[in-house]
């Protein structure tokens, strides 16, 4: 079962959405359950702070999930080579999965993303443009902190944003607009980790159980009790972590969104769902600290990095 393939959904323009879960709830297939944590609110949806994708139809605000528009033109957003004369990435881009191919994603745009909260936090005015690909893609930027890497902020969108200055915006907004967190501190910052990731393959599902856990990222439509259209999206990674099957994933993007009624069968084929895959590369405070050490000056951490860096 193959769904209909396509670069981008037809969704609302520059939506900002909330990609995962706080917690790891023990889910039941029967849907009753509300789930607690994972009704989070749309930071970068309606007005205000951004939420999570829980947004009526037509809002144009952002949510902490995000939605896809096509390229300049209207053209299909497609794989891209990186640029060539890019700074050269970290030795070890963790997180990014099948390094045999091409990837556009790089350590140094997770390098660029601390970047530009280093110099938020510390009043520095803002950094160079960085060198690697200024491409259009749908995007997000993921915060976590601590040896167990908790969530601490994440915020994208589907629209396809220029890196350069999507990166410098989803950065301050998943740092410091998560409405499920308080804004990030100085003080956190040597215990984050960075993930950058750049959404790709969109695919109209046949139906809700039409994807792959661990494979694919999925958006929910759906009307809700009230009679208002919602959304809501996890990244390719969240229902794996969570250790989550189809149908709990769904239940999960339903309350996330919204949806207080119970989940029955017949409501859950009433989704529309698409499918998509990422790009992704995470990097810690340590390696971004090791990879610019060179533009520190006398060793000290509060220089402003990097303005010197980049052409």
């Amino acid at each position: 079962r193959m769904g209909k393939r396509r670069c981008v959904p037809p969704l609302e323009p520059k939506l900002a959405a909330g990609c995962c879960g706080v917690k790891k709830p023990k889910l039941s297939g029967s849907g009753t359950h509300s789930h607690g944590n994972q009704t989070t609110t749309v930071p970068s949806s309606s007005s205000g702070p951004l939420q999570n994708h829980q947004h009526p139809d037509g809002n144009n605000g952002r949510e902490n999930v995000s939605d896809l528009t096509l390229g300049p033109g209207n053209s299909p957003i497609t794989r891209m080579n990186p640029t060539s004369g890019a700074l050269s990435p970290l030795t070890r881009p963790n997180g990014t999965a099948n390094s045999t191919k091409n990837l556009v994603v790089t350590a140094e745009m997770c390098c660029y993303c601390f970047d530009v909260l280093y110099c938020h936090l510390y009043g520095f005015p803002q950094p160079r443009l960085p060198r690697f690909t200024n491409d259009p893609y749908p995007l997000f930027v993921t915060w976590k902190t601590g040896r167990d890497k908790r969530l601490r902020g994440c915020i994208g969108t589907f629209s396809a944003m220029n890196l350069h200055s999507g990166l410098r915006e989803y950065t301050l907004t998943s740092a410091l607009k998560d409405s499920r967190f308080p804004p990030l501190t100085r003080e956190e910052l040597p215990k984050l980790f960075c993930s950058v990731s750049l959404l790709t393959n969109f695919e109209d599902a046949s139906d809700y159980l039409d994807w792959e856990v661990g494979i694919h990222g999925i958006r929910i439509e759906f009307i809700n009790e009230k009679g208002v259209k919602r959304t809501a999206t996890y990244l390719p990674e969240v229902a794996k972590e969570q250790d989550w099957d189809q149908i709990q994933t769904i239940d999960s993007l339903l309350r996330k969104g919204g949806f207080k009624a119970p989940i029955t069968n017949d409501f859950r084929k009433t989704i529309k769902l698409t499918r998509y895959r990422s790009e992704k590369v995470t990097i810690s405070y340590a390696e971004y600290m090791a990879s610019r050490q060179h533009c520190f000056q006398n060793g000290t951490l509060h220089a402003p990095p990097l303005y010197n860096h980049y052409s």
